[in-house]
C-alpha cells in the first residue's frame, strides 16, 4: 500500500489521496504516527477493538470506531459486548464515539452521496466528528444515543443474512419486505431493553442501515445468506467472501443477549440455527412461517 498507494484487496481502483500516510510504525512511543492527533478513528473489525482501545487509552485522545457488531464471548455464559460496553470496561475515562449508518465502503470511496450518524454520549466528540467528516459527499448527523446506534449496526447484519436467505431461495419481494419489517421490530425490542431510544431505530443507523445491508448487492452479510441458500456450508460461504461478515459472528451474541433480557427475536433465532447447522434453509423459512398468529406490535 505504501508503494502502490492503493488498497488492492479491499478497495481496488481507489488511489489514496496525497494527504494519507501509510505506515507500519508502532502506535506507542515518541515516534508514534499518532503524536499530535486530536481525533483517532479505529477501522478494525470488532474483534480487534478491545485491544486498540487498551493501547490508545493512555493517550487520552478522543476515539471513534467504524466497526459494527458484538464482540465474541470472552467466557462461557458471558455474552459479547458492543463497542461502547467494551470502552466502558477498558477505557472508562476515554472520550469515545462511533460513526455508523448506511455506507458501503466502495460508494464512500467513489465520493457518492452518503449520510452517517456520529454517536457519542459526549457532545464535544459528536461535534468534533461532524466537523471532521461532514462535507459535500458525506452528510453527518449527531446523535447522543450511542446504545441505539450500536444495536442497529449490530443487529442489521444478522437480519441481512435472513434476507439473503430469502433472496437465495427466490421467495420474492413480499418475503423480503416481511423480514425487513419484522426484523426492524426485533432490533427495536432489543435496543429498548438495553436502554436505547425508540426513535433511533427509525433513523440512519437503524432502518437506513438495515435496508441497505438487507437489499444491497455489496452486502457481505446478505451474500452469506444467499450462499447458504445455494447449498454451501457456512465455512465455504465465509471463505468465498474474502472479507469479514460481522453478522456471522454477532448472531449468537444477539440471541444470547435477547434471551437474557427475555426478548423475542425469532428471525435472529432462525439465523443462528441456520449458521449452527440446526436447520436447513427451507426449514428455517418453514419455522418462521409456521409460528402462531399474533397482533402486529413491537
Amino acid at each position: 500500500m505504501q508503494a502502490d498507494r492503493v488498497n488492492a484487496r479491499y478497495l481496488p481502483g481507489h488511489t489514496f489521496p496525497p494527504s494519507l500516510v501509510v505506515t507500519g510504525a508502532a502506535l506507542e512511543g515518541p515516534e508514534s504516527p499518532l503524536a499530535g492527533a486530536d481525533l483517532l478513528v479505529v477501522a478494525t473489525p470488532m474483534a480487534a477493538l478491545r485491544d486498540m482501545l487498551v493501547r490508545l487509552a493512555p493517550r487520552g485522545t478522543p476515539v471513534a470506531w467504524l466497526c459494527k457488531g458484538f464482540e465474541a464471548s470472552r467466557a462461557p455464559g458471558q455474552p459479547g459486548m458492543l463497542g461502547h460496553e467494551i470502552a466502558a470496561e477498558v477505557a472508562p475515562e476515554l472520550p469515545v464515539g462511533v460513526l455508523s449508518g448506511p455506507s458501503f465502503a466502495q460508494e464512500v470511496a467513489r465520493g457518492q452521496p452518503t449520510a452517517l450518524v456520529a454517536a457519542s454520549a459526549r457532545r464535544e466528540l459528536r461535534e468534533r466528528l461532524v466537523e471532521s467528516f461532514h462535507g459535500a459527499g458525506l452528510r453527518v448527523y449527531a446523535n447522543e444515543d450511542i446504545v441505539g446506534v450500536e444495536v442497529g449496526g449490530a443487529v442489521k447484519n444478522v437480519l441481512a443474512i435472513a434476507t439473503g436467505l430469502c433472496d437465495g431461495l427466490d421467495l420474492g419481494m413480499n418475503a423480503r419486505a416481511a423480514v425487513i419489517t419484522r426484523g426492524l421490530a426485533e432490533m427495536t425490542r432489543l435496543g429498548l431493553a438495553l436502554g436505547a431510544r425508540p426513535d433511533t431505530f427509525m433513523g440512519l443507523s437503524g432502518l437506513g442501515d438495515l435496508v441497505l445491508t438487507a437489499t444491497g448487492d455489496l452486502s457481505r452479510n446478505r451474500r452469506v445468506g444467499q450462499l447458504l441458500a445455494e447449498g454451501l456450508s457456512l465455512q465455504q460461504a465465509v471463505d468465498s467472501l474474502g472479507h469479514v461478515a460481522e453478522g456471522v459472528y454477532s448472531a449468537r451474541t444477539v440471541v444470547q443477549r435477547a434471551r437474557t433480557l427475555g426478548i423475542e427475536m425469532p428471525i435472529s433465532e432462525a439465523v443462528v440455527a441456520l449458521l449452527d447447522g440446526g436447520l436447513r434453509p427451507e426449514q428455517a423459512v418453514a419455522a418462521l412461517m409456521g409460528r402462531d398468529p399474533k397482533a402486529e406490535a413491537l
